[in-house]
């Protein structure tokens, strides 16, 4: 593997590497903010590229503390973020939609990053996978990671946020019924996740090691938190054809590519981790469904 990320992490205290982190972030977004600037691009593309030069940033930040965990917010900081520039530039006067769909990207940003900020040990740690995937890649850890790690989750969210593209700069459609169901949608999945999070750290905190949670919503789904994921993106797909229903070919593209993502790559890898960690988890596997919940609880020692 590349040297860099043999030599040790920095050891200091979480609250310096939180304010490492904020500090970078600020960084890039000032450097997306010039490219927005200085870019005369269609503001879809000028967005984009913004977009991708923050991640370098955050990526040279990566690089330097040895943890490519230092991307894992950019996730949730950036939609909010690109949102409002769509605004800035888009049609004169918000609408009632616009003020919904930001509600509700405000609510999923700051509960899925404060719950980040919470829960992340510190400089110390980084995503098992990243080392996984540094480690299969050999001599080409560096690229791997730059690609990987922090450029595909931003084009992946880039794609998610076309919907938002569509309402903010494109939609010509008054409020409709479909509005209503992708705020249900959206609320539902947030809150999904959030309590799916509670029960999986208060089941975290009591857990013996082999321990497998099966109880509340996990009782339900293998990966309730992921299915929450899934239908916040799917819900923004939704805003997007209400306001702009000649754009129904491109604006679900981000939902398809999170569903595929989750159920071919992420939960995958975390299914075989659970594997070769705790063997009895394949009982699991055969009780409970991957994603799609079942309304009542399953019989014990029933199989599907």
């Amino acid at each position: 593997m590349h040297a860099i990320w043999q030599r040790p992490r920095p050891d200091i205290p979480k609250s310096e590497a939180l304010v490492r982190v904020t500090v970078v972030y600020v960084i890039a977004l000032f450097v997306a903010g010039l490219v927005l600037i200085l870019s005369t691009a269609e503001p879809l593309w000028r967005a984009l590229w913004a977009d991708l030069a923050a991640t370098v940033v955050v990526f040279g930040a990566s690089r330097w503390h040895r943890n490519s965990s230092f991307y894992d917010a950019f996730w949730s900081v950036i939609p909010p973020v690109l949102m409002l520039w769509w605004m800035v530039v888009g049609s004169s006067a918000s609408t009632l939609r616009e003020m919904l769909v930001l509600a509700l990207l405000l609510f999923w940003a700051t509960r899925l990053t404060c719950h980040w900020a919470y829960y992340w040990p510190g400089l110390h740690h980084e995503d098992w996978r990243y080392g996984m995937l540094r480690e299969q890649a050999g001599r080409n850890a560096v690229a791997v990671d730059l690609m990987g790690v922090h450029v595909f989750p931003t084009i992946q969210v880039f794609l998610g946020m076309l919907p938002v593209y569509a309402v903010t700069v494109l939609g010509d459609q008054p409020l409709n019924v479909i509005d209503g169901l992708a705020a249900l949608v959206m609320f539902a999945a947030i809150t999904l996740q959030m309590t799916a999070d509670v029960q999986l750290h208060a089941f975290a905190a009591q857990a013996k090691p082999g321990d497998t949670l099966e109880t509340g919503l996990w009782s339900r789904s293998r990966h309730p938190n992921y299915l929450g994921e899934i239908g916040m993106w799917v819900g923004l797909a939704l805003f997007g054809l209400a306001a702009y229903p000649q754009g129904a070919w491109w604006v679900g593209l981000g939902a398809l590519a999170m569903i595929l993502m989750f159920r071919y790559a992420s939960i995958p890898m975390m299914e075989k981790r659970s594997l070769a960690r705790r063997p009895e988890y394949a009982d699991t596997m055969a009780r409970i469904p991957m994603l799609l919940p079942r309304l009542r609880s399953h019989p014990e020692g029933a199989s599907d």
